[in-house]
């Protein structure tokens, strides 16, 4: 796979490209935050609202399912706005549905509340790796989307860490007024992203971008899907985030259903995401187009591994277990985005879209991944048959990296140009 051209690279010192960075992360970092708010709140929110684990789960998957719908358009509102203006615009709507979160009556209205931020969730998702690719190159480019996914492994982390230890009793275990707490955070750190992408070099960028001429989207989806590998990553991204979203949501609950209560479910449940935190750092920048493919497989097999360790009472082997989910949600998505942002026919010009594809689609498992572990609760009694099915799934993945290894050899049809 060729290396983008150094030349596609904005002029300007280097020290804006990475301040552009530090604004797509702070975002990012609302996004963590907003989509795991729900999950240390499980036990008071279906205590007061009266909902079963089914419906809880059907809570914390509904996002998805509008991001399923939302996020092709929202890629191309990307591509046509630019990440300055459609990324605050995602992360006011995330801001908006923590907001009304807080207000809810019961379960269609606290759906309501989550299926905003499905909304606003796609463009967050697909403008990082837009902004990613417009301003970094090489092994550089690998090193950057390994530190803006951090960013929703530090909103994780707060979230898990923060609500049940210290804000629920200091707000005299008003889940409501935490929720508004995390919907502030997210309105000023898209306000913070505004002010930085409107420094000037950023704006000549995105004036440049806006006189060019553009191909109908739909052709461009269709030569999207035309390239080899893509249809099968995308059937791929939707088994990663069956494993991501089904895990983290749930993983707090899990935890507590093992014997530890709420706090030290909380503590523990970060340890995915501190670990994930330094895979993010490393794993993506190693992961050059020589060897992406075998450090996807890998990745795969620490997800299926940790889904059988999970099963474990608190110890050395749950830890393990616990590790092993860190290493392979936090580096799955980042690194099969990598693959697919950087494939012959995609590039920066249609990073927008390509990554609305990738992340539709991926939104299919990460809505039945909640769902799912939650309906297999109540029928079982327990997480062993959702981890089970998590394991299969990581079987699936090895067996998808293996055909897209001997698909991605063959030649590519390119995007037909303007």
């Amino acid at each position: 796979m060729p290396a983008p051209d150094p030349s596609d690279r904005p002029a300007g010192p280097p020290s804006v490209r990475w301040l552009m960075l530090f604004g797509v992360w702070l975002v990012y970092v609302c996004f963590g935050l907003t989509s795991v708010g729900l999950a240390p709140l499980v036990v008071p929110i279906t205590r007061e609202l009266g909902l079963s684990h089914t419906a809880m789960g059907s809570v914390l998957g509904v996002w998805q399912l509008v991001y399923i719908v939302a996020a092709v358009p929202c890629g191309a509102l990307l591509d046509r706005l630019g990440p300055r203006r459609a990324l605050f615009i995602g992360a006011a709507l995330v801001a908006t549905s923590g907001a009304l979160r807080s207000t809810a009556t019961g379960f269609w209205t606290l759906c309501l509340a989550v299926g905003v931020f499905g909304l606003g969730g796609p463009i967050v998702s697909a403008g990082a790796p837009k902004v990613v690719s417009q301003w970094f190159t090489g092994r550089e480019r690998g090193l950057a989307m390994g530190i803006y996914i951090t960013g929703p492994a530090i909103g994780s982390i707060a979230a898990l860490s923060l609500t049940n230890a210290t804000l629920m009793p200091l707000l005299g275990s008003d889940w409501r007024a935490v929720l508004r707490i995390w919907a502030t955070v997210a309105f000023l750190g898209g306000f913070v992203w505004l002010v930085i992408s409107s420094n000037a070099t950023a704006r000549s960028l995105e004036r440049k971008q806006a006189g060019a001429a553009r191909q109908p989207q739909m052709q461009v989806i269709a030569a999207l899907l035309r390239l080899p590998g893509v249809p099968l990553l995308l059937v791929m991204a939707v088994g990663i985030f069956m494993f991501n979203h089904g895990l983290s949501n749930w993983l707090p609950e899990l935890l507590r259903f093992g014997g530890m209560t709420e706090v030290q479910a909380g503590y523990w449940a970060t340890v995915p995401t501190l670990v994930g935190i330094g895979g993010s750092l490393l794993i993506p920048r190693l992961a050059t187009p020589d060897r992406r493919l075998s450090i996807l497989g890998g990745l795969c097999a620490a997800a299926g591994l940790a889904s059988v360790m999970l099963h474990a009472a608190p110890g050395p082997v749950l830890l393990v277990g616990m590790m092993l989910q860190g290493i392979a949600r936090s580096s799955l998505m980042t690194v099969a985005m990598l693959f697919l942002v950087e494939m012959p026919g995609v590039g920066e010009k249609h990073a927008g879209t390509a990554g609305g594809l990738f992340f539709s689609a991926a939104e299919i498992g990460g809505a039945s991944g909640p769902i799912l572990l939650g309906l297999l609760y109540d029928l079982t009694g327990g997480f062993d048959a959702g981890l089970h099915l998590l394991a299969g799934i990581s079987v699936l993945l090895l067996v998808g990296v293996a055909r897209l290894s001997r698909m991605t050899n063959r030649p590519h049809a390119a995007i037909p140009p303007q």
